[in-house]
């Protein structure tokens, strides 16, 4: 199974375009987010999302109407692999991330969250939340926000998360990055790698 990263930017980064993800096993092919970045022509059986009232909703809406397929947030299961939407503690409404389970396999993509997931432990790749570098991001109204960094990369070790890929950076996080800090456990997210679970 592979795993490729559409995108690793927050909301409106001066840097990278929106965090999404590529799941491609055994002729099968799923996007998770991304803000509408899968190529024309390109095939893809599912668009799941992790929020559904997110600001980059009608740009993903266009993208998957245009591939034929719905966006929204389900569960996808084929060829042995399950994609399935657990809830995240985020914002005043539901949000998502996934845990894609694939022969006694588990990976995690929660590009957004303020408490770090409690079903992410164990996992052996883990996609998540940077949007904050040493101290978390607080909505206002109090109803929820981003976790940092440093605090994701400490409960990651703690939840005994084999490899950790901050993939929605933020710019607290950029500027972190660019005085040449990078979080204690974990690795920054790279647009276009892929990562490969056997």
């Amino acid at each position: 199974m592979d795993l490729t990263l559409l995108g690793v930017g927050a909301m409106n980064s001066p840097r990278y375009r929106p965090a999404g993800l590529a799941v491609r096993w055994a002729g099968h092919r799923v996007v998770i987010d991304g803000g509408g970045t899968a190529e024309e022509g390109e095939h893809v059986d599912a668009w799941l999302v992790c929020d559904e009232r997110a600001e980059l909703m009608p740009s993903i809406r266009r993208r998957s109407a245009a591939l034929g397929v719905p966006a929204g947030v389900v569960e996808y299961q084929a060829g042995g692999v399950r994609l399935r939407p657990l809830p995240v503690e985020h914002t005043s409404h539901p949000t998502y991330g996934y845990l894609i389970e694939h022969h006694g396999h588990r990976s995690v993509w929660a590009p957004e969250f303020w408490a770090f997931p409690d079903w992410a432990a164990g996992a052996e790749l883990m996609f998540a939340d940077a949007a904050g570098w040493d101290r978390p991001i607080r909505f206002a109204g109090g109803v929820g926000g981003h976790a940092a960094t440093l605090d994701t990369a400490e409960r990651a070790t703690r939840a005994a998360v084999a490899r950790l890929v901050f993939a929605h950076i933020g710019r607290p996080s950029i500027r972190a990055i660019d005085r040449g800090q990078s979080p204690p456990f974990g690795e920054w997210g790279v647009e276009g790698r892929t990562y490969r679970l056997r």
